[in-house]
């Protein structure tokens, strides 16, 4: 498993990924393109994918994050993993990629949000280091709770 910067002949295997993972908000391939040609400054797509010599699965994009980075501060916007590849550690690799993208590009925390009833990748991002700093009632389109959450980036 290998983690790297987006290209554009990703972009359709991301946007698949996106109306997989986030059916009713899914990224389009036009706004994935003005991303990755770099049209949208703070932002950087990574993604996931089986290294080479993998055979017939290699380069195939098996997960993708999202990451917006504003000065001192990083935000993960989306972190998704193919459905039938979780529990494999991809997700585990695209964040530390994520945090140590943000740490490049001098951002201090990384603050994300996740659904309140999503406790999987609560307990996830808690086990990674992240607390609860804010709760954004009614946040998602069905009336669920958004939890934010922060890591701090740097200090030991």
């Amino acid at each position: 498993m290998s983690v790297r910067t987006a290209e554009a002949g990703d972009i359709d295997a991301i946007a698949s990924l996106e109306l997989e993972v986030f059916p009713d908000d899914a990224w389009t391939p036009e706004y994935l393109r003005v991303a990755i040609d770099g049209k949208m400054p703070t932002v950087r797509i990574l993604v996931a994918g089986e290294a080479a010599g993998q055979g017939d699965a290699a380069g195939q994009v098996v997960g993708h994050a999202l990451v917006s980075v504003v000065y001192e501060v990083a935000e993960l916007q989306r972190i998704a993993t193919a459905a039938g590849r979780r529990r494999e550690g991809i997700g585990r690799a695209l964040l530390d990629a994520s945090l140590d993208l943000a740490r490049d590009e001098g951002a201090e925390r990384l603050l994300l949000e996740v659904r309140e009833d999503n406790v999987g990748a609560v307990a996830f991002y808690e086990n990674s280091g992240f607390i609860e700093i804010d709760r954004r009632e009614r946040y998602y389109r069905d009336g669920a709770t958004g939890v934010v959450m922060q890591r701090e980036l740097t200090g030991p």
